[in-house]
């Protein structure tokens, strides 16, 4: 391993363009990388070629590098992706025998001292072993055995968690003890496989002489061993039972902290009494739950532990929206938002949203894949101070467990912000306005917290100049707080998912926020009031950013008097997020 204040210093002096330090990063950098290329593709001269285009990529992207002491962690990941982009190219992986692994400068005559040491036999099968396994298996077996990087640096070059990149690891190790049991090999011999295969492909006996892998090298840890095991298709539900849902008794004594989940890249932010959200420090941690499914409503618990040692947590679940805050519980219309405007991400958002939500905002996602066939999922997860993240899966119904409930607080102060309707949990609307110069007329109901989506559930009669629009009554591409997020998320997230692309900013010394999404050179403006957390206003623009329609949006504090100004339609299931994949784009075709 190189100094580390001597290769960040390097980084700094060619980013700001010092062509010699250049020379000298481009040599370290293929010096460092040359081996583990090597090691996924057993050949010298494709190895070769992977350096080159490495090389190249970093100089063409060095100056994007925010940290220089990420510079290994992201080396490492622009040539692992080379190699990827290679077999997808040629979409085969070829088998390799003994006799192919042939390095130069010296490897030969390593091959000979190994070759004292076991059969040719024996080296092998351990190489068929090695090269049966899955790239991504291999890829993160020689990261963490020979290059000796941290699970938190594995995650980084392989696109996911660090909890991820520890089961990445554990079912490598599984799948290479598989390979090694039908070459014969016990159970034990995998260390003894690792050391083997490291020798043969290091580049110089000096190289070969130092290869070691320890037991302490191949440990994953307790968290990414139970994760594992809940997450396969054999868990058992009661597998932390009742000392999980209590308190994370469990987990505290195997030495990984409460059950606790994180909410996306950016921190947490904690909400008082004004609508501009507070950064918080130190741990965070996050409850996922979902009562039906993965399409349906989500509710979130959210703790941090800030550097002043206050204490803050935030509840969001079936009856109101939570933030404890001291000895006191604050009552809040709006659901969390990030406060440097990221887009709230789940742990069961698919990799094409998630995807999609990265290009936007030029941000990685890092919480991993949670499907969800059933209901009662809860997801658990925890990021440190060091920004580690861990998460841990289970399968329940927790409205009724205490950590999802809150005990307004002996002797304490709650301070109720909610406005009439949001303590009612649900009112109507109206809508009006124009659309190229043709009058639009719609009345709606609209819950604001899941417990009242059943009685008081959802529902919208929009007109268009006398005629009914039926596609509005998805609700997609509108508020939906019974759903459990902002509405800043929940208009974005439904935008995504049709590919649409999105902008969003706070208004200068206000609480509101425009969202602006873009379709086939048109455009839609939401105005949203993230106090309220509604829908104040939509405005339709053409290509040439033309005004050509505007919707008003009205809620109703008091509903004593409407008469039957709202006539309820029949009854239908508007928790389920629509299937089709047009529904979003009701609202451009309005403009048609």
């Amino acid at each position: 391993m190189d100094n580390r204040d001597s290769y960040i210093k390097l980084v700094e002096k060619v980013q700001l363009g010092d062509e010699n330090a250049m020379n000298s990063l481009a040599k370290l950098a293929r010096e460092r990388l040359r081996v583990y290329v090597y090691r996924l593709v057993s050949s010298d001269s494709l190895t070769q070629d992977i350096l080159q285009e490495s090389t190249l990529e970093m100089f063409r992207s060095l100056g994007k590098l925010e940290r220089a002491d990420r510079f290994w962690p992201w080396m490492f990941r622009i040539a692992s992706n080379k190699v990827n982009n290679y077999y997808k190219r040629e979409n085969r992986r070829k088998e390799v025998s003994l006799s192919e692994i042939d390095y130069k400068d010296g490897q030969n005559q390593t091959q000979d001292d190994v070759a004292e040491m076991v059969s040719r036999e024996l080296q092998e099968s351990v190489v068929k072993a090695m090269r049966k396994l899955k790239p991504q298996h291999q890829n993160v077996l020689f990261l963490r055995c020979y290059e000796e990087l941290k699970y938190s640096e594995i995650a980084e070059i392989v696109n996911c968690s660090t909890i991820g990149a520890q089961m990445r690891f554990l079912r490598a190790k599984k799948a290479l003890s598989k390979q090694l049991s039908r070459c014969g090999f016990s159970k034990e011999s995998l260390l003894m496989a690792l050391v083997l295969f490291g020798k043969m492909t290091a580049p110089s006996k000096a190289v070969a002489a130092k290869i070691t892998v320890t037991a302490v090298t191949t440990k994953v840890g307790v968290a990414a061993s139970m994760a594992a095991v809940v997450a396969s298709k054999t868990a058992v539900v009661s597998l932390v039972g009742a000392a999980l849902l209590t308190g994370g008794v469990m987990f505290e004594t195997s030495g990984i902290g409460k059950p606790t989940s994180v909410c996306g890249e950016s921190s947490v932010k904690s909400q008082i009494t004004s609508g501009v959200n507070q950064p918080s420090r130190g741990n965070e941690k996050c409850w996922y739950y979902y009562p039906s499914n993965s399409d349906g409503a989500v509710m979130l618990r959210v703790e941090s532990n800030e550097s002043s040692k206050q204490y803050s947590l935030c509840l969001q679940n079936d009856k109101a929206n939570y933030l404890k805050r001291r000895n006191s519980i604050y009552i809040n219309n709006y659901r969390l938002w990030h406060e440097d405007l990221a887009v709230w991400r789940l742990p069961t958002d698919s990799s094409q949203l998630a995807g999609f939500i990265s290009r936007v905002e030029g941000q990685s996602h890092d919480l991993e894949y949670v499907a969800n066939d059933g209901d009662g999922l809860l997801v658990m997860a925890n990021r440190n101070e060091n920004n580690n993240l861990s998460q841990i899966i289970h399968r329940c119904d927790v409205l009724d467990k205490e950590f999802f409930r809150y005990d307004l607080p002996m002797g304490g102060k709650t301070v109720d912000n909610r406005d009439a309707m949001h303590k009612r949990g649900w009112t109507y609307f109206k809508i009006a306005g124009q659309i190229n110069g043709k009058q639009v007329q719609g009345t709606g109901r609209i819950p604001f917290v899941y417990a009242m989506s059943q009685e008081y559930y959802p529902w919208l009669n929009l007109k268009i100049a006398g005629a009914k629009i039926e596609d509005a009554s998805s609700f997609v591409g509108l508020l939906r707080p019974w759903m459990g997020l902002h509405t800043i998320d929940t208009v974005r997230r439904d935008a995504a998912k049709q590919g649409i692309w999105f902008e969003t900013r706070l208004l200068p010394d206000s609480a509101k926020a425009e969202v602006t999404l873009t379709h086939s050179q048109a455009k839609l403006v939401y105005a949203i009031d993230t106090e309220t957390d509604v829908i104040e206003r939509i405005t339709f623009l053409s290509d040439a950013d033309e005004v050509i329609g505007q919707l008003e949006f009205s809620y109703m504090q008091n509903i004593k008097t409407v008469g039957n100004k709202f006539a309820e339609p029949r009854k239908k299931n508007y928790r389920q997020s629509p299937k089709s994949r047009s529904q979003m784009l009701w609202l451009f075709k309005l403009m048609k």
